[in-house]
């Protein structure tokens, strides 16, 4: 539920067109800027959104921010809803002379899909899972076989079928009750992720009546298969926060509270063990994690505490049978995983070492299985998977031999087997599911991702090279190109990075990045402090009054790029989104001249106001991420110092393209619409600035497969237009 993931899939998706080279200039001159002006209704004028008086007030100082009026939690108001219309008239205005490089683009990237293209099954209390897509068709078909997969098709749930009537429609999870006929799932038809829980009889395909609302995507199954637990959202801040119990015949508000959390700085997760044998309930904030577990089998739904909660005890349990196994970070910065009875977990003087902590390692999660246990490892910068087995000796670290390359678990649904599944990728390999039999040592190829057309890996160079940030630190830095392509300080380089959560921006391959490369740019990630390719340590040094890492990070790698005449210095373009647009708004500010052009998706830009807000969704939860500038002068004067609405200045700033929700959950849409009204105000330069707003989409975009892709086409047709890239 951080300002993040759900916007990272699409956000890495690269493509790129041929363009006759263009300049912004050629297109419009943003030269009629005039203080508190009004939006103009000329699409083919940029709007100025008017300046209206506000006090934002805090116990360290008071900010005027006259375009405050721009937020409506309502999403109703006449006038902010006719400036985000006049920003779109003037974004299509703009876009309209490549509206064909941008379908060129689409008709590309949907050229590669397999259309019909299929998962891979996982057996699960004796059915074949999987899910497929149809020629044409937008949302995935969930299906199912009992006992082999030569058994007819049952389909369980139809996204197609399920989104008619729906701007917006995704299924985000669904749970099948132990007996095989009950089915819940989760979906959004709004993209603010209040989902809704609907239960369907798999035998006779009948949808029961009841529907549960405002909830999280989280649940899981009793074993009398009638019982479902899940949480219940907060209608203000959206943090799931109380645990229902739910009878399938019975209406929402007859289901009976279970565990309500208090702290609102903990998010809360309900799922089965792997095993069966218990229910988790998790809670973690982003230092600290409780959980407690019931027995699926118990009506009163009794509940045990495992590890009280303390700040700074981060932790996660699986289930072993006579033994729990916990990933820790008592006494282990990186982590280390530990094995005790469940009757003792509590008692830390009882945990043994399974993998002791290491500094060159960090254990980032496991799962445990009656036989073995796999682990994900992150050493060198880059993702591992190992195997152990329980009480055998064995230890295994399964590597690859690509300079870049990301490796973590694949589906892996049954507890009592020998068989590990995990996922393969590289910038050159699409991403391939493996499965290892343990038992004798046999690996199999499941599936590799289709790439249709002439695609040839060998085709394409992928390289792990290190940057030297301005205080000597190494930054880890993936790069993509196609052979041939001259790195003589000619090529435009198409720059990735996040840096926040600790989430990683793993070297994997894209689909559509095959498009920017095939026409000579150089698409490069930067592994940037406050992820955590590095280990921990790189996510504590990229955060709180640390944070400025995480921007002279990114900027310290375009400059080596640059020294390594990997990119031209005219031409080097940066993306990101969500915390990754904080990332991109700061760069603006702090080093306009090394960018040409600037992709910022639902960028979070308002970091002040924004924590200074405890009624905005994700505030509270992520105090321990950005700081609580009410709390303490010396964090509201740093996250004053780098917050993007607050810095823009009056300079030149790179061509840029902001994307943006009217329902969007994690970065409300008026931190983007208020920052280019600021930016369009003070900019002294002519570059463009388009703000296009998805009216009815949250923070993940579009919902559909081939939108998505428009939404990627549309990206790059900018950037295209930008590098005069012919």
């Amino acid at each position: 539920m951080k300002r993040s993931l759900g916007y990272v899939v699409s956000i890495v998706c690269c493509a790129v067109v041929s363009l006759a080279g263009v300049t912004s200039q050629q297109f419009i001159k943003n030269d009629q800027k005039k203080t508190g002006e009004s939006m103009s209704a000329d699409s083919g004028k940029a709007p100025f959104a008017a300046q209206k008086p506000h006090v934002v007030t805090s116990p360290f100082g008071d900010r005027n921010d006259p375009w405050y009026w721009l937020r409506d939690d309502t999403r109703s108001n006449p006038e902010m809803l006719a400036y985000l219309e006049a920003e779109n008239a003037y974004f299509h205005a703009a876009m309209a002379p490549y509206k064909e490089i941008e379908e060129t683009l689409y008709k590309e990237i949907v050229g590669r899909m397999k259309q019909d293209d299929e998962s891979v099954p996982y057996r699960q209390n004796g059915y074949w899972y999987y899910s497929r897509f149809e020629e044409g068709k937008q949302q995935r078909i969930f299906a199912r076989r009992k006992g082999t997969m030569d058994a007819p098709e049952e389909i369980i749930l139809d996204g197609n079928e399920r989104a008619k009537g729906h701007e917006f429609y995704m299924a985000v999870n669904f749970e099948v009750s132990p007996d095989g006929r009950w089915m819940a799932v989760a979906e959004d038809t709004v993209g603010r992720r209040q989902y809704m829980i609907s239960i369907r009889d798999l035998a006779t395909g009948e949808w029961v009546p009841q529907t549960l609302t405002n909830v999280e995507a989280s649940l899981a199954w009793m074993n009398d298969n009638t019982t479902l637990l899940y949480l219940q959202k907060d209608l203000q801040t959206l943090l799931g926060n109380k645990v229902f119990r739910h009878r399938r015949d019975e209406a929402q508000s007859d289901d009976k509270l279970v565990y309500a959390e208090e702290d609102p700085s903990f998010y809360m997760g309900v799922e089965r063990s792997l095993s069966g044998r218990y229910i988790f309930i998790n809670v973690r904030s982003t230092v600290s994690s409780e959980c407690r577990y019931l027995d699926p089998n118990d009506a009163e739904m009794k509940l045990t505490l495992t590890i009280p909660r303390e700040r700074d005890h981060e932790y996660q349990i699986e289930d072993g049978g006579d033994r729990f196994y916990i990933r820790t970070n008592w006494k282990a910065s990186n982590f280390r995983l530990v094995e005790v009875a469940p009757d003792n977990v509590a008692d830390r003087s009882a945990w043994k070492d399974v993998v002791a902590h290491r500094d060159d390692a960090f254990v980032e999660y496991h799962q445990v299985f009656e036989r073995f246990i796999a682990i994900a490892e992150r050493s060198g910068g880059l993702a591992k998977v190992r195997y152990m087995g329980r009480g055998d000796g064995r230890d295994q670290l399964l590597t690859a031999d690509d300079q870049a390359y990301t490796m973590g678990m694949s589906v892996n649904s049954e507890y009592t087997t020998d068989l590990l599944r995990y996922n393969y990728s590289s910038p050159t390999t699409p991403t391939s599911t493996y499965e290892l039999n343990l038992a004798t040592g046999e690996r199999t190829l499941l599936k590799r991702q289709p790439v249709m057309g002439d695609f040839d890996p060998e085709r394409y160079t992928a390289e792990f090279r290190w940057a030297t940030a301005r205080d000597g630190t190494k930054i880890p830095v993936t790069l993509l190109y196609r052979k041939g392509t001259k790195l003589d300080g000619t090529a435009p380089v198409y720059q990735y990075g996040y840096g926040s959560y600790g989430a990683t921006m793993d070297p994997s391959f894209s689909l559509s990045a095959i498009s920017l490369v095939d026409r000579g740019f150089v698409y490069a990630i930067a592994h940037i402090r406050g992820g955590q390719e590095m280990g921990r340590a790189w996510y504590e040094n990229g955060k709180l009054l640390k944070k400025i890492n995480t921007f002279t990070d990114f900027i310290d790698v375009t400059r080596f790029l640059v020294a390594e005449k990997v990119a031209d210095p005219k031409r080097v373009f940066a993306i990101g989104g969500s915390a990754g647009g904080l990332l991109m708004g700061a760069i603006a500010n702090m080093a306009p001249t090394d960018y040409k052009g600037i992709v910022a998706g639902v960028p979070f830009v308002d970091v002040v106001t924004t924590m200074l807000d405890e009624s905005i969704p994700l505030t509270t939860n992520e105090f321990d991420e950005w700081g609580n500038p009410a709390s303490s002068k010396e964090l509201y004067d740093y996250m004053l110092s780098y917050s993007p609405y607050d810095q823009v200045k009056a300079q030149d700033y790179p061509a840029m393209l902001v994307t943006t929700g009217l329902w969007d959950s994690q970065v409300q849409y008026w931190e983007p619409a208020k920052w280019v009204a600021r930016l369009r105000t003070l900019k002294t330069d002519s570059n463009p600035l388009l703000l296009h707003t998805d009216m009815s989409a949250g923070h993940g975009g579009k919902s559909g497969r081939f939108e998505r892709i428009r939404e990627v086409a549309r990206d790059f047709a900018f950037v295209l237009w930008q590098a005069g890239v012919k």
